[in-house]
Parts: C-alpha cells; sequence; structure tokens
C-alpha cells in the first residue's frame, strides 16, 4: 500500500489534523470487510453530519435472506446514487466502481481480519434469532461458513483490487483508510458532535 493512502489519504489527513474532516461530505460511501463495522460507522457519520444512512444490506436482502436480483439491484443503486446526499455502507463490488464515481469521501475500514471475525461471531450471538438493525426484517442473524471464509480471505482477495481503486480516486475524492480501532475513533472524533 502507498504511504499516501496507509491511514487517511493526503487531503484527509490535513483536514483530520485541522478539524476540517467534514468539509465537503456530502456523498460518503463506507466500505470494508464483514465484521468492519461499516453499519456503525455510516450510521454515526450520519447522524454527526445530518446525513440520511442507506444500509445496502437493508435493501439488498429480501425477506428470507433472498437476494435481490442483479439488474434490478444496478437499478436499485443507480437511484440511490441520483439523491444529493448520502452516508452508504455496504460491499457489492459488482456496483462498486459506480459508488466510487458518486461519492466525493471514501471510507475504507481495512481492520484486522481477526478482529472483523471476532465482530461476525459476537453479532451473531447479539442478535441470535432476530434481525439486527442495518438488516431487512425476515433476515435473521445468521453465520455459515461461506461468510466466514469471505471474511477470513478478504485481505487477501478483495483489498488488493480495492486499494487500487482508491488509489486512482484519491485526487478526486477524500480518501479515508483506517485500519484501527483507535483511527475509526479519532477520525469520528474529528467530525461534528452530534447535536
Amino acid at each position: 500500500m502507498s504511504k499516501d493512502l496507509r491511514t487517511l489519504g493526503t487531503q484527509a489527513a490535513k483536514r483530520a489534523k485541522q478539524g476540517r474532516a467534514s468539509e465537503a461530505m456530502r456523498r460518503v460511501l463506507v466500505i470494508g470487510s464483514g465484521g468492519a463495522g461499516k453499519s456503525t460507522v455510516a450510521t454515526e457519520m450520519g447522524e454527526r453530519l445530518g446525513l440520511p444512512v442507506v444500509h445496502l444490506d437493508r435493501l439488498y436482502w429480501q425477506p428470507g435472506w433472498v437476494e435481490t436480483p442483479k439488474a434490478e439491484w444496478k437499478s436499485v443503486v443507480q437511484q440511490l446514487l441520483q439523491r444529493e446526499t448520502w452516508v452508504m455502507d455496504g460491499n457489492y463490488g459488482g456496483t462498486l466502481d459506480a459508488r466510487l464515481a458518486a461519492a466525493d469521501t471514501v471510507v475504507f475500514l481495512d481492520l484486522p481480519r481477526w478482529l472483523c471475525l471476532w465482530r461476525v461471531v459476537k453479532r451473531r450471538l447479539q442478535y441470535r434469532g432476530r434481525t439486527r438493525p442495518d438488516m431487512t426484517d425476515g433476515c435473521p442473524e445468521r453465520l455459515t461458513g461461506e461468510f466466514i471464509h469471505w471474511v477470513w480471505t478478504y485481505r487477501a482477495e478483495r483489498r488488493p483490487q480495492i486499494l487500487q481503486k482508491l488509489h486512482a480516486v484519491k485526487h478526486d475524492k477524500q480518501v479515508v483508510i483506517l485500519q484501527s480501532r483507535q483511527q475509526v475513533g479519532r477520525f469520528l472524533s474529528t467530525l461534528p458532535s452530534a447535536s
């Protein structure tokens, strides 16, 4: 990873040091592995910035864990991207390029895989038999071998392409890469307090 993408990106780092991290944040994309804390960070950012939050999982999954068909999903995402402001969390690689193009800020939660894996297990226990707040009703929390594998291999299989894409947009977008819980906390503390 290049030095200027290691933590906050060059422009975002300067703004954060000056207490201006929220400057020009109107369309914020929050991405990262399962268990990285995307929904939690997006919710807090939305509250602090006064922006509507879009949890892609809530829109993608239909009751009973039924996936939205790909063509329909792309249409849903395109409609969401037309909105003037948003904090949007989720992965969904098939629409990542469109979301990156529409965003003015990208927050990549690049946390250690052991932490992400621990969080998905903890989440499963916390919401056992229930639907978590950022998910569609009728999708009780579950933990499958496929999802555990996806979280475990995220850094090796998906992260390199994401970093490549972020490197390509770093001069046009505010790119924020956070690699620890402490960095996440520091970054959020630079945003305006929720009122």
